[in-house]
C-alpha cells in the first residue's frame, strides 16, 4: 500500500469515527429506525415492479425470482383492459385543477392572514387550523349531502355536483386548504417587508405586491407544499369514492381498488400490478425531480 493510499484510508477511518462520536447512542439508533423505514417502504414497491414484469406462474412462484423475461405486455393490458389510462386522465384532470385552486387561494388567504393585522385575524387562522384536526371520515356523510344539494344550483349545479369533476376538485380544494394555509402564513412571516413596502411607496398595488414580489420571494414553500399537495390528492380514495358513481368518471385509486377486488381469482394479476406500477410511478418521478426543492422549502423558514 503507499503512502497516499494509506492517508486516505486513514482519512475516511477518523471521519468515520468522528462521525461516529458525534452521533452518540441517540443517533445511532435514529440511523437504524430510518434504516428500518426505509426497507419497509421500499421492499413492497421494489416488488410490485417486479410484478409487473412478471407471468402469473412466476408472481404465485418465488416472490423474489427474477422474471425469464420481461412482460411488457402486462402494461398494454392494464392499458386497455384495466382502463388505467381513462382513469389516470381523470386524475391529471381533477389534481391539476384542484391543485392550481388550492395554491391560489391558499397562498392568499395565507398571505393576508401572515401580512395584514386586524381584528378577527387570529380567530380566522386558527378557524382554518382546526381543520388539521377534524379527520375526514367524519365528513363522509354530510359531504355527501352538500356535493348533493350543489347539483340542485342552477346552471353551475350540473358542473359541481355529485358524479362531477368539478364537485371533486372544489373538495379536494376545501380538504387541502387548512394545511396549506397553516404552512404558507408561518412562511410568509419569515419574508422581508422592506422590499413590499417599497414597491407600495412607488405606487404599486397590494395585488402586484403580493403577486410579483411576495410570491417569488416565496417560491421555495410554494413548491414544497404544491408536491405535498398533488401526493395527498393523487393518492386520494375515499373523497372521490363517495363522489363519483359513474364509472367514466373515477379517478385512478378508485379503478386499481375495483379491478383488485371483483374478480377473485380470475383477476389478472400481472396487469394489476403493472397499473399500480404505473400509479406509482409518476408520484415517485415528482418527488424524485423536486426532492431539493421541497427540502429547501421545509427548512427555508427556519433558517430565516
Amino acid at each position: 500500500m503507499t503512502s497516499m493510499s494509506w492517508m486516505a484510508a486513514h482519512s475516511r477511518k477518523i471521519a468515520r469515527e468522528e462521525r461516529r462520536r458525534r452521533l452518540g447512542p441517540l443517533g445511532l439508533l435514529t440511523h437504524v429506525a430510518l434504516l428500518i423505514w426505509t426497507v419497509l417502504v421500499i421492499v413492497p414497491i421494489v416488488w410490485t415492479f417486479l410484478a409487473s414484469v412478471k407471468s402469473e406462474d412466476e408472481i404465485f412462484g418465488d416472490a423474489w425470482s427474477l422474471p425469464a423475461s420481461l412482460r411488457w405486455d402486462n402494461f398494454a393490458r392494464a392499458w386497455e383492459q384495466v382502463h388505467i389510462g381513462q382513469y389516470m386522465l381523470n386524475s391529471v384532470i381533477v389534481v391539476s385543477l384542484s391543485t392550481f385552486g388550492t395554491m391560489l387561494i391558499g397562498s392568499m388567504a395565507a398571505y393576508v392572514l401572515a401580512r395584514y393585522p386586524f381584528r378577527g385575524n387570529r380567530a380566522i387562522y386558527f378557524l382554518f387550523v382546526s381543520g388539521l384536526a377534524f379527520p375526514v371520515y367524519l365528513a363522509l356523510t354530510p359531504l355527501f349531502f352538500v356535493v348533493q344539494n350543489t347539483g340542485n344550483i342552477p346552471v353551475i349545479g350540473q358542473f359541481i355536483g355529485l358524479n362531477t369533476h368539478g364537485g371533486v376538485i372544489l373538495v379536494y380544494i376545501a380538504y387541502s386548504m387548512p394545511f396549506t394555509i397553516f404552512f404558507l402564513s408561518s412562511f410568509f412571516r419569515t419574508l422581508p417587508t422592506a422590499v413590499g413596502e417599497a414597491a407600495m411607496v412607488d405606487g404599486a398595488s397590494h395585488t402586484r405586491v403580493f403577486f410579483q414580489i411576495m410570491l417569488p420571494m416565496a417560491k421555495p414553500g410554494i413548491i414544497s407544499i404544491t408536491i405535498f399537495n398533488i401526493l395527498g390528492q393523487w393518492n386520494q380514495y375515499q373523497l372521490p369514492l363517495i363522489l363519483l358513481q359513474e364509472r367514466d368518471k373515477w379517478v385512478l385509486t378508485m379503478g386499481i381498488a375495483d379491478v383488485s377486488t371483483a374478480a377473485g381469482y380470475d383477476q389478472d394479476w400481472s396487469a394489476l400490478f403493472a397499473a399500480l406500477t404505473l400509479a406509482i410511478l409518476p408520484m415517485l418521478i415528482v418527488y424524485t425531480v423536486f426532492q431539493r426543492q421541497i427540502q429547501s422549502g421545509l427548512t427555508a423558514g427556519a433558517l430565516k
